[in-house]
């Protein structure tokens, strides 16, 4: 009797054993990957990540804000590689930012155009906007006038040229909206204003 029992112990054991792998071997086959490993390794390129901002849910909160996106946007626009319909969403996402009036100056043809080919008078120079820096927030300066709210702060945007560097300092002048965003009113050299 005592083969018989240690015989079918075995089989049990074996039967187990059996079951064990081919319950791992279908866990390995039909397991669906691991979906955040993959999206860790996909990084999104800086024009995508500068197009993930909504503004209708996400609009900068201070005109300081408001101008280091729009550095953001500049940086893609004139140093980095996209394709025809990112340069469109870039430039209307840039102009979202502006105020009514500055918007109103020309048609959304006529702002793409020139947008373009000052993108292209800046590629053709092979020069690139490797940083900006907006002014901290206690320099912004904010003032009424004319039943508005206005801002004027500085930005300063390093442009590249192969090594070589040279730093322009932009100051912008933005207005509150009816809806309380900061909008850039325009915004124009420092050494311009001082000449």
């Amino acid at each position: 009797m005592k083969g018989k029992g240690g015989l079918i112990k075995g089989i049990i054991v074996g039967v187990v054993l059996i079951g064990l792998v081919g319950g791992y071997y279908y866990y390995l086959t039909n397991r669906t990957p691991d979906k955040s490993r993959e999206e860790k390794d996909v990084k999104a390129t800086a024009v995508q990540e500068a197009l993930m901002r909504d503004l209708d849910k996400n609009y900068p909160p201070t005109p300081r804000e408001v101008v280091k996106y729009f550095g953001q946007l500049s940086q893609c626009l004139i140093g980095e590689t996209y394709t025809d319909g990112e340069f469109e969403e870039l430039a209307l996402q840039a102009q979202r930012l502006y105020d009514a009036e500055l918007v109103a100056n020309k048609t959304q043809q006529q702002y793409l155009e020139d947008l373009k080919w000052d993108i292209n008078n800046f590629k053709d120079q092979e020069i690139v906007i490797s940083s900006y820096t907006p002014a901290s927030s206690v320099d912004v300066e904010e003032f009424s006038r004319d039943g508005y709210k206005w801002a004027k702060l500085y930005c300063n945007f390093s442009l590249r040229k192969g090594t070589y560097i040279e730093t322009n300092e932009e100051v912008f002048l933005l207005r509150r909206d009816e809806d309380g965003h900061w909008k850039i009113y325009g915004w124009q050299p420092v050494e311009q204003i001082e000449n």
